[in-house]
């Protein structure tokens, strides 16, 4: 591995006013007025006579005061932090009594910048306890990722919070494609950290360039390209690099303090010291940073685990009714049959589709099950598509369902396969039961719902689970439920993301068929992209094992 060496360039900005003019116009830019008075004030927390050096913690609160400073920027040690309050909490690592220079720089209006430098000296003697040396590194390495199958793996809230998403939590693998799921951190008894910025390669030991995600800002700081998506980089390429760390306990919180630009998972700037929240669930840390503009808590969720690659073990292995769609021409009339027209309140949820069973919406071509939705005015609606299902030509009780699609794109689009209760006739909705293999919606491109209605639980308070399938309109990928009498669990190409607990007093112990359908806007497909033209469902086939 190489180090990440990373000069830090402390600049003296100094900017001429100019001023143009054209004939008898004018133009002013206002008053350019650097700071000036500039101080600082450090003081050491727990100095005193008898401890002048401080209490051993390393921390030191940093204030910088200006005239006509608008905010300011503290270098020391290895860390760089904006504030524009121009105070900090800064920590000092390093075991024994040290001297650090402390560089501020106060910036006032029109970029013009004043610095001013002082030096601090600082005891630190905190020494980590046995239990927290094994935790972070075992016999002597260990080897650390973002548990991303985890919800609120990456989170935010604010300072000093307490609960780990109380702003945003993130999704079981949400973040995919953006250059995060594929580090790895590598904690070392001596004292060294290695950043690994993809895994996937055949030799992690060696200098690759990967990629990584962090704040707007980053490209500046620490890099070039990537793909800045409002507040985030995506992407950026960066090298694998090795720093060091330290343990630390400022007011008796245990931290993990990395040096230099070296840092966890997401870069958020400032000095990366990351709070050890919680470390008491075997294999995991829950750790929390403050980023460099103090205005935020990043929330980091841990594991040692690699994930499994232990395939899903279905019950259910006898296959019992399939469709290859393999036959050109309208769906095989001995599998299928139709919806057709508006339903009620737009099938009850004011959907502006009119299903049909002409070819232009269904068809069978290709190896494939095609439903198309169109804008086009047809019987009073604005758009036309199909709704095909398998209403008392094959219904079942328990089994694995699965079917292997390319989900349509496009805002407003809402394509579902799904089942339904064969009693709903009798017993009505949501007293029949309804279970959605799989749900989309084209205004959250990205996401994947698997969902149960029942009584009690229907419509909007029905109970759900998604997961993230960036790929979900590019690429075919299986969509499958286990329906036991004990559980029904939800996959995405074969991967558990939402398990629900069944019994005997719910509506899911009885025959139930298959719909296939195409849906345009209503409650739980929003607004229709006015662009919209057309859009395929394609079903490669559908599946049943018992």
């Amino acid at each position: 591995m190489k180090n990440l060496n990373i000069k830090l360039n402390v600049l003296i900005i100094a900017v001429l006013a100019t001023f143009f003019s054209c004939q008898d116009d004018d133009a002013s830019i206002g008053e350019i007025v650097a700071p000036t008075n500039l101080s600082i004030e450090a003081v050491i927390v727990g100095q005193d006579a008898d401890n002048p050096y401080g209490d051993g913690s390393g921390v030191v609160n940093l204030y910088a005061t200006a005239d006509n400073a608008s905010s300011y920027k503290f270098l020391y040690s290895t860390s760089e932090v904006s504030a524009p309050s121009g105070q900090i909490e800064a920590l000092f690592t390093n075991l024994g009594v040290n001297t650090y220079t402390v560089t501020v720089i106060a910036y006032g209006t029109g970029g013009l910048a004043t610095t001013a430098t002082t030096e601090v000296e600082v005891l630190a003697t905190y020494s980590p306890p046995e239990d927290l040396i094994e935790k972070l590194v075992g016999d002597s390495s260990k080897t650390w990722r973002l548990k991303s199958e985890a919800n609120g793996h990456f989170g935010l809230g604010p300072v000093g919070g307490q609960v780990p998403v109380e702003w945003y939590g993130a999704g079981p693998e949400e973040k995919v494609g953006v250059g995060m799921y594929d580090d790895r951190f590598i904690f070392n008894i001596d004292g060294t950290y290695t950043h690994i910025t993809n895994n996937t390669n055949d030799d992690p030991t060696t200098d690759v360039t990967g990629t990584i995600f962090g704040r707007d800002g980053l490209v500046d700081e620490i890099g070039s390209g990537g793909t800045v998506n409002g507040a985030d980089v995506e992407n950026l390429p960066y090298d694998d690099y090795t720093s060091s760390y330290s343990l630390i306990a400022p007011g008796g919180v245990e931290t993990i303090s990395l040096n230099g630009l070296s840092f966890i998972s997401y870069y958020t700037g400032g000095s990366h010291n990351y709070q050890i929240f919680d470390r008491s669930v075997e294999n995991e840390l829950l750790l929390k940073t403050t980023d460099g503009n103090n205005e935020f808590d990043w929330w980091f969720i841990l594991t040692s685990e690699e994930p499994s690659n232990e395939e899903f073990a279905s019950v259910y292995n006898n296959l019992v009714w399939q469709d290859e769609f393999d036959v050109n021409g309208a769906p095989d009339p001995s599998n299928w049959t139709y919806d057709l027209g508006t339903g009620t309140d737009g099938w009850g949820n004011l959907e502006l589709q009119h299903y049909t069973d002409r070819p232009e919406n269904v068809i069978v071509e290709d190896g494939m099950l095609k439903i198309t939705a169109k804008a086009e005015f047809f019987s009073g609606s604005d758009y036309t598509s199909s709704r095909i299902k398998s209403q008392d030509l094959h219904e079942f009780t328990y089994g694995r369902v699965e079917f292997r699609a390319k989900l349509p794109e496009g805002g407003g689009t809402w394509p579902a396969l799904w089942m339904l209760g064969a009693n709903f006739e009798e017993v009505g909705w949501p007293n029949c039961g309804e279970i959605d293999v799989m749900e989309h919606v084209g205004n959250s491109q990205n996401t994947i719902h698997g969902t149960l209605h029942l009584p009690g639980n229907s419509g909007g308070n029905a109970v759900s689970g998604t997961t993230t399938n960036p790929t979900a309109s590019s690429e075919f990928h299986l969509y499958s439920v286990e329906w036991r009498p004990g559980e029904i669990i939800f996959l995405v190409d074969n991967e558990p993301f939402f398990t629900f607990d069944n019994d005997g007093t719910l509506p899911f112990n009885s025959d139930f068929f298959l719909i296939i359908n195409f849906a345009m806007g209503g409650n739980f497909g929003g607004a229709v992209d006015p662009a919209f033209v057309e859009s395929t469902l394609e079903v490669d086939y559908v599946r049943v094992y018992q």
